[in-house]
């Protein structure tokens, strides 16, 4: 992820030495005496302390979280089988069922190497044609490779080869499943598909899930200028989506993705974050958010970038707003970048608290 905000690298190390608390002085947010009255606790909007955090789902899924509890203290992987075999291949829950169950089994091999995500394993043995069994073993390949392999190195290229295999496996076992075709999506950023070779995968999820918002999202990556294409294609391709978009989807905020793929490396301008293409963006992201089913499974997804741009743009109270909808999950991008997901989010999450407060916000303001 990028490089913070000087500001965010001191709240990072205050974080360490205690409670981030803060208020604002002659124009700008400054620490504040623990204790103090005008201290900011974002404990007091009900907000979960950093521990509790889950990094791994977007947002509230209660199904998934009762049956990852069960699989990761059990190490049986027959409740994932059972909950992937009864959610329906359309729609956008399957996709982050998946990245889920993959995801939770690489950080278990990541914190124990060799030993960790053993019910996958078993899994894929013990069930050879089941398609949800295939579907988690390619996601969890992709997510392997992206995190514990230097991107190009042999690691990398092995475990994205090994990926598109094993996808092939799980799209051949149903074949109207998107979701076999969203990772190949990512194993084609990997491996740096030429256009024509992504267009004909493309087309393939096109088939299937049209106005799938993963698999938008997937295929905004590949056009980014940090892994393939540049700028003008990759915003030229999230344009063209939110255009096309049917009403009340969240492809209208895919231009705030893109925007975000291709910030720079560094930038600690605070006006940058008041231009008007940054602004154009946070207001068709904030137009999706509100115009969007308050059940669909993408929601969680807009809010969590959309908070990292409303606290850049000091913009407290709907920072806020946001975080309230949010909290308890960090499963998500910008925070699924970062080594410590939990700790980035909750720096952004008490500056918007210090924020909102140094300007008349109070918890019974937001929350009455």
């Amino acid at each position: 992820m990028e490089i913070l905000w000087l500001l965010l690298a001191l709240c990072m190390i205050t974080a360490v030495l205690g409670p981030l608390l803060w208020r604002r002085r002659g124009g700008g947010i400054q620490l504040a005496t623990p204790g103090s009255p005008d201290a900011a606790d974002p404990e007091t909007y009900g907000f979960l302390r950093q521990e509790s955090l889950d990094v791994r789902l977007p947002g509230p899924d209660q199904d998934l979280a009762d049956v990852l509890h069960v699989v990761q203290a059990t190490q049986e992987w027959r409740a994932a089988a059972q909950l992937l075999a009864g959610t329906p291949e359309e729609g956008e829950i399957r996709w982050q069922r998946v990245q889920a169950f993959a995801g939770a089994a690489a950080l278990e091999l990541g914190e124990r190497p060799g030993v960790g995500g053993a019910w996958l394993r078993s899994w894929r043995a013990e069930a050879p044609q089941d398609p949800g069994a295939a579907e988690v073993h390619a996601e969890f390949l992709v997510q392997r490779a992206w995190r514990s392999s230097a991107v190009g190195s042999e690691d990398f290229r092995v475990l994205l080869d090994e990926a598109r295999t094993v996808a092939g496996e799980a799209s051949a076992l149903a074949p109207g499943d998107p979701v076999p075709y969203l990772t190949h999506l990512a194993v084609a950023r990997g491996l740096g598909y030429a256009p024509e070779e992504f267009d004909r995968l493309w087309a393939e999820v096109l088939d299937r899930a049209p106005a799938h918002f993963g698999a938008h999202l997937a295929a905004l990556h590949y056009w980014s200028s940090k892994w393939h294409g540049s700028r003008e294609l990759a915003d030229r391709f999230a344009t063209s989506a939110a255009a096309r978009a049917p009403q009340g989807s969240l492809l209208a905020a895919l231009p705030l993705f893109s925007l975000y793929d291709n910030l720079p490396e560094v930038n600690l301008t605070p006006s940058f974050y008041r231009s008007a293409a940054v602004t154009k963006a946070v207001e068709g992201a904030m137009f999706a958010v509100h115009s969007a089913r308050q059940d669909d499974p993408t929601l969680a997804h807009v809010r969590h970038l959309l908070v990292l741009f409303l606290v850049r743009m000091e913009r407290w109270s709907e920072a806020m707003h946001q975080f309230v909808r949010i909290d308890g999950y960090v499963g998500a991008l910008p925070w699924t970048e970062d080594a410590d997901p939990a700790g980035t989010y909750a720096v952004y999450r008490a500056l918007a608290v210090a924020g909102y407060e140094a300007n008349g916000g109070s918890p019974a303001r937001l929350l009455g």
